[in-house]
Formats: C-alpha cells, structure tokens, sequence
C-alpha cells in the first residue's frame, strides 16, 4: 500500500471511529435539545447556555490549557516509548487538576453572587453558581482524564467514555426537565459532571503502571513546562470563551433570555451538529501531529492530508443542512426556533473555510509556538467579538451569520499567510482546487433555497445535493480506496 493511501486511511479510520460515535452522540444531543425545548423552551435555553458559558469561562481560567498541553507532553513521550515518563506525565497531571480544580471551585463559591449579578443582572441565580462550584471541579477532572486518553491514543476507550456519557445526560435531564422545568437546569449540570467524571475514571483506571510518593512542590516543579504551556494555551480559549460569554450577556441585555436561546440554539448547531468532523478528526489529528515535530516536510504532508479529508466529509454535511434547515431545526426542537435559519446557513459556508484554517493552526499549537499562539488568538478573538457586535447590533440574528462567513474567510487567509512566513509551509495542488469545487457546491445549495417555486427548488437542491455527495466520495475514494478500506474493515 503506498504512503500517502495508509496515511489518508488513518485519518479516515480514525475519523470512522469518533465521527460514528459523534454520529449517536448527536442522536443523543438531539434528543437533549428536543426536550429542552419541550420543557424548558427558548428561555430555559438561554439560562442553560449562560450558566454553561460561565462555568465553561471559569473551568478555563482554573485548568490552565492543561487539558491541552498534556495531550502534547503525553503523545510526544508515548511515542519514545517511554513509559516511566508516562506514567509521571499522568501523576502529576492529575495531582495538578485536582488543586487548580478546587480553586475553581472555591472561586465560584466566593464570587457567586457577582457572576449571577454579571451574567443575568440580578441576584437570582446566587444559590445556582454555589452549587455549580461542584461542576466546575468535576469537569475538570474528567478532561484530565480524557487528555490522558487522547495523548495515548487509546481511541476506542476516548470513544466509548464519550459516547456513554452522551447518552447517560440524556437519561437523566429528561426526568429533571420534566419534574423541575427551569429548576431542574442546575441539577442537571451536576448531576452529569458527576456521571461523566465516573465514566471517565472507569475508562482510565490501570493505565498507570508506577506508584509515586511525591511532594506537591515536587510535583509543581516537575509540572512546570506543562503549565507554562498549557498556561499560554488557556489563553486563547479564555478569550474564545469570554468572547462567547460577553455575547450572551449583550444578546441578553438587548434582546432578552429568549433571543440568546435562538443564538445558543444556533451555535450547537455549528459547533457541535456540523463541527462533528472537526470533532472526530482533533482527537487523532492533533497527538499524530505532536509526534511529528521536528519534520517540517511531514507535518506538511498531514496537513494538507487533514485539510482535504475534513473538506471532503463536511461538503455533503453542510449542504444537507442548508438545504433542509427548517426541517432540521423544527426537528432538534420546534417552531419557535425557526428564526435562526438565515444565521446557521451563512454560518455553515463559512466552516469550508475553517476547514482549511483549522488544519493549519493545529501547527501552531502542536510546535508550542507561544508568541504566535497569543496573538493570533487574541487578534481573532477580538475581530470575532466586533464583528458579532456589529451583525446583531444592526441585522440581529441574521447579521450574527454574516459575521460568522467574514470572520472564518478572514481567519483562513491571515492563518494562510503566517503558515507560509513563518513556517514555510503551503498545501499541496489537489487541496484548493478540490475546496473550491465544494465551496461552489455549498453556495448553489443556499442559493437554490431562495427560490419561490418549490417544485424547481426541491428538484435543484436534490440534484446539487447528489453531485456534491458523489464529488466527495469520489475523491475520498480516489485517496483512500474506499471498497478496499471496508473490506479490510471487515476482515479485521
């Protein structure tokens, strides 16, 4: 088998696994979504996706990007061989996160009645944020154990604790927003960080082979290279999320917990539904590249390899989406959600683009390139938050899916140009060529569905949808020999 064919098949396969399970995970997230618009509507929706936004903001400021660069530290070590270091990597990753975990904790604790008071603009939700201190720690934890998975590459275990937990939530807020309606928000959130710490825990217990005595200071000096990593990382995911809360608090003030449910509605939509391959693929891609440091010429070839895969599984996705979001919307959760069909399709064009600049930026993050890193995510975070307060100022939610396409254009092209300055590195000939073809596919679909005759615009959507599928299968088979890669499957 040639190189590039078993390279393409890894990240195929590796894609197989977390995309099927991202598949029923989406199932089971649905079926969440779908009773919380049942039970807790618009407005339960918008409180959920403040108090997430708040704990996810306080959870990154506590773990300090430990949950990322441990994943590097673990992969890089893993790939030596060497299993002493391994296992002292995981020692003291775990010892770390348990006490940046209860400061989290205790900081919620303390400054509860400020985070209600910043967030909702009253103290009504004082007692909530005491007891989401809990979630906090919890969450926590079950990251660590969930980077430990990832930089060892145990994919069906990462896999399985993923998938149960999915379905685990399901089986208990169902319940909670049935008997509690809004008051069951908060216990619900406990009650699953609890679920899926446990989880997490079944799935990595004996990995560790070495008993260690050491002292916490010991373990802090020890840890020291991990923070400072993870520290520069955690910045640009404190700014995503303090980008994603100071949204929610202005989409509040302005237009009301009903109207920051649409926009929650619309982001799971994006980020989780759609992102299902950028999902899958990070979980592979991003400890495969870490392993690959000093080669310049391989990480390109990954790159590029990633770039054309994730481009070539998101074109049939994307296109369903638009084509049929009203169905799709009304199905995940009902009527009263149908606003945000405008802001979710201009949005899903824009994820081609993140396609390409998200295979690209992983460089930065797996080269530990610090200065790079905290700029481009402050300058990204900041054009982010301006363009999403301009397009909700003055075309509200529709103008949030403008913002989105001109941001993930915008952050293509500057990503595009650090990569060949800084690191030499361009995509190989087939990628653009094929990312334009499918961008055209995307367009045509949007396009079509403004047309008044339902007749000629079912028949132009279905047929556009049918190329666009055939074009991707076709070239994913061209790279990957797909009948021959699902009879290996079989016969293994």
């Amino acid at each position: 088998m040639k190189e590039t064919q078993k390279a393409y098949r890894e990240i195929f396969k590796a894609t197989s696994i977390f995309g099927s399970v991202q598949i029923l995970s989406i199932i089971a997230s649905i079926l969440r979504s779908k009773f919380a618009a049942i039970f807790i509507g618009p407005i339960g929706m918008g409180v959920l996706g403040l108090l997430n936004s708040t704990i996810k903001l306080i959870s990154g400021i506590s773990k300090v990007g430990l949950d990322t660069s441990s994943i590097k530290e673990i992969a890089f070590a893993n790939k030596k061989g060497d299993t002493k270091e391994v296992d002292e990597i995981i020692y003291i990753l775990k010892r770390i996160l348990w006490f940046t975990g209860l400061i989290g904790a205790i900081a919620t604790l303390i400054l509860s009645s400020v985070l209600s008071e910043l967030t909702f603009g009253n103290s009504d939700y004082v007692i909530s944020f005491i007891w989401l201190s809990i979630v906090i720690l919890f969450n926590q934890l079950t990251c660590g154990n969930l980077a430990i998975l990832q930089g060892l590459r145990r994919l069906r275990q990462l896999a399985l604790a993923n998938l149960i937990t999915s379905f685990a939530s399901v089986i208990i807020i169902v319940p909670l927003y049935y008997y509690l309606e809004l008051k069951g928000i908060v216990p619900s959130l406990i009650v699953v960080s609890v679920i899926s710490f446990l989880i997490s825990v079944y799935y990595t217990r004996g990995i560790t082979q070495q008993n260690y005595k050491q002292s916490i200071s010991k373990s802090f000096i020890k840890g020291k290279a991990m923070m400072k990593l993870g520290a520069v990382l955690s910045i640009g995911n404190l700014i995503s999320l303090l980008v994603a809360y100071i949204m929610q608090v202005y989409i509040t003030e302005k237009g009301g917990l009903t109207e920051v449910g649409l926009y929650n509605a619309a982001i799971v939509i994006i980020n989780s539904y759609v992102g299902v391959v950028f999902n899958a693929m990070g979980k592979d891609y991003y400890p495969r590249l870490a392993e690959t440091l000093e080669n310049r010429h391989l990480i390109n070839q990954k790159v590029s390899q990633q770039a054309l895969v994730a481009v070539l599984l998101l074109t049939p996705i994307i296109t369903i989406f638009i084509a049929f979001a009203s169905i799709i919307i009304k199905l995940i959760y009902s009527n009263e959600f149908l606003p945000i069909i405008t802001f979710v399709s201009l949005a899903l064009l824009g994820t081609l683009f993140k396609a390409l600049s998200w295979s690209k930026g992983y460089v930065i993050i797996a080269k530990g390139d610090s200065k790079v890193f905290v700029k481009t995510a402050i300058g990204f975070n900041m054009l982010l938050l301006i363009l999403n307060l301009l397009g909700y100022n003055y075309y509200g939610l529709t103008g949030l899916g403008v913002s989105y396409l001109i941001y993930f254009c915008a952050h293509y092209i500057v990503i595009s140009l650090i990569m060949k300055f800084r690191y030499q590195m361009i995509f190989n000939n087939d990628v653009i060529p094929i990312f334009f073809v499918c961008l055209l596919f995307s367009i045509l679909v949007f396009l079509f569905t403004f047309i008044a005759n339902d007749v000629y615009k079912y028949i132009l959507l279905l047929l556009a949808l049918l190329l666009s599928i055939l074009f991707s299968l076709y070239h994913l088979n061209k790279k990957i020999d797909l009948i021959g890669f699902i009879k290996k499957g079989k016969n293994d």
